[in-house]
């Protein structure tokens, strides 16, 4: 029963973490870094996609989705039904290791969580002074994504849940027959612990600071201030004159970007 836990676990959070959402984002944010590199080197919100990224980069770099389904493989895939009788489990060793990455990578994705927040605070902060517009427009919508995709599919949460099925069968083979492999560490058997945070109400703290922020900064206000009636009337009448001298003129290649959708 243990051993279908822990495997069904390891299915979800191999699953969760090779998912298209974190690839997609970190691909973009890879793109934005080197777009900018000889621009904003001394840039805060710049230096703060950084931080992002280097995280991203050490999540990748660890290899825990390997691992996961390195443990997979060795679980045996029936169940046994007498209680006496004889089962393949896999070792302390591989065990040890794949919860100590499981607990390195729990630790990097509460760091990127918080790198995350920080970075998108530093970008609405400057997008309101006007500062770099382009550029902080688009790394707040990046880091905004990318923390909702560790939110929305409970990357974190998946995790922990994750190294509390690891520890119960970590404990009962080292029980059975003490072979260690990692010395001079003792496994924490509740994660809490050891991340220092619960992760629930961090996320929720996180949460609140980004959407406060939101709201009371609003920038969007700020930098497109509403325009006076008339000139409104004025703008949207050549507006709609454009649109359709654009589609009445079939040898226009390269229409002019008016801002609104040419059928």
């Amino acid at each position: 029963r243990l051993l279908s836990v822990l495997r069904r676990r390891c299915d979800i959070a191999g699953k969760r973490l090779s998912g298209p959402g974190l690839a997609a984002e970190g691909r973009v944010l890879r793109a934005m870094l080197y777009v900018y590199n000889s621009r904003l080197l001394r840039h805060r919100p710049y230096l703060a996609l950084q931080q992002v990224e280097q995280c991203l980069k050490r999540l990748w770099k660890m290899n825990l989705v390997g691992s996961l389904e390195t443990l997979v493989e060795l679980i045996p895939k029936k169940n046994v039904s007498d209680a006496h009788a004889e089962c393949l489990v896999p070792s302390q060793p591989m065990l040890e290791t794949v919860a100590l990455k499981v607990l390195g990578g729990c630790k990097l994705v509460l760091r990127l969580l918080d790198c995350c927040c920080k970075a998108f605070l530093l970008s609405v902060k400057h997008l309101c002074s006007e500062e770099f517009i382009l550029l902080n427009t688009v790394a707040s919508g990046l880091l905004s994504r990318l923390w909702f995709v560790i939110q929305y599919r409970c990357v974190l949460q998946t995790l922990t849940s994750l190294y509390g099925a690891l520890w119960t069968v970590l404990h009962l083979v080292s029980e059975t027959q003490q072979t260690p492999y990692i010395k001079g560490f003792t496994f924490p058997s509740d994660i809490s612990d050891f991340l220092g945070v619960n992760v629930s109400s961090e996320a929720q703290k996180q949460k609140a600071k980004m959407l406060t922020t939101k709201k009371s900064t609003n920038w969007m206000k700020k930098l497109f201030p509403a325009m006076p009636e008339a000139v409104s009337k004025v703008g949207k009448k050549r507006k709609s004159e454009t649109c359709t001298s654009a589609v009445k003129n079939h040898s226009i290649l390269c229409p002019v970007d008016i801002g609104e959708t040419v059928v």
